[in-house]
């Protein structure tokens, strides 16, 4: 794991970047990198090819040719952002706002992981170890996610 740095803050850990199905809020890829890598190198891994569109936060602007490369039929809906003192215009923010609110499903994976397997600080050293503990932690969400339909179908 490494370190990297957001303003004015020195982070140290790992990522957690997380593929989420639109429809149904169930994550199908999870990959765990060191603190340093940047979200669009990790985009090729979290898309599986069948995808009619990507969501995804400003991290993953200008990726518009790896979406479709890796996922050939997707959309790219992710998120827009200004460059230097280009601001947005109104119409383009109002797009933005649209499309969070479709990327906010995604939130809600990542907070089962947090809130209820307490996912929040790592608890080994090194990212194999880590990262299998989040891909456990991921499948354990899926699990909590459609518990009410598991227990509502009938049992042969």
């Amino acid at each position: 794991m490494h370190q990297s740095k957001k303003g004015n803050q020195w982070y140290f850990g790992m990522k957690a970047h997380v593929a989420v199905d639109a429809k149904s809020k169930l994550i199908h890829r999870v990959v765990a990198t060191s603190g340093n890598v940047h979200d669009s190198k990790v985009l090729p891994s979290l898309l599986h090819g069948k995808e009619s569109a990507v969501w995804g936060d400003s991290a993953y602007a200008g990726q518009s040719e790896v979406i479709e490369r890796a996922a050939p039929w997707a959309q790219d809906l992710t998120q827009r952002r200004g460059k230097g003192y280009k601001y947005l215009s109104q119409m383009q923010r109002t797009i933005n706002r649209s499309r969070s609110k479709v990327r906010a499903r995604v939130e809600h994976a990542i907070g089962t992981i947090k809130r209820i397997f307490n996912f929040t600080k790592v608890r080994y050293r090194g990212l194999a170890k880590n990262g299998n503990r989040l891909v456990v932690a991921a499948a354990l969400a899926n699990l909590y996610m459609v518990r009410r339909q598991l227990l509502a179908s009938p049992r042969p």
